[in-house]
C-alpha cells in the first residue's frame, strides 16, 4: 500500500512540475523578422559558395586545352 502511495506522490510531483513549464511567448510589440529573406541570403551565399570553386575549375579547364593544343601543334609542326 506505501508503494501505491509512494508512486502516486513521485506522480503528483512531476505533474506539477510540468504544469509549471510553460513555452515563453514572444512579444507581441514587435513584429517577426521576415523569414524568407534571411533564406534567401542563405541561399545566395551557399549558391556562390558552390559555383566559385566550379568556375575556377572550368576556367584551369580551358587554359589546360589551350595548352595541350598547343603542344599537338608543337608536336605536329616537328614530326613532319
Amino acid at each position: 500500500m506505501k508503494a501505491v502511495q509512494f508512486r502516486n506522490a513521485i506522480l503528483a510531483v512531476a505533474l506539477t512540475g510540468l504544469a509549471a513549464c510553460k513555452p515563453e511567448t514572444p512579444p507581441t510589440d514587435e513584429p517577426p523578422e521576415p523569414k524568407a529573406v534571411a533564406a534567401t541570403a542563405r541561399a545566395t551565399e551557399l549558391r556562390d559558395s558552390i559555383k566559385e570553386p566550379i568556375d575556377r575549375a572550368k576556367t584551369v579547364e580551358d587554359t589546360q586545352l589551350q595548352a595541350a593544343d598547343e603542344q599537338k601543334a608543337a608536336v605536329d609542326a616537328a614530326t613532319n
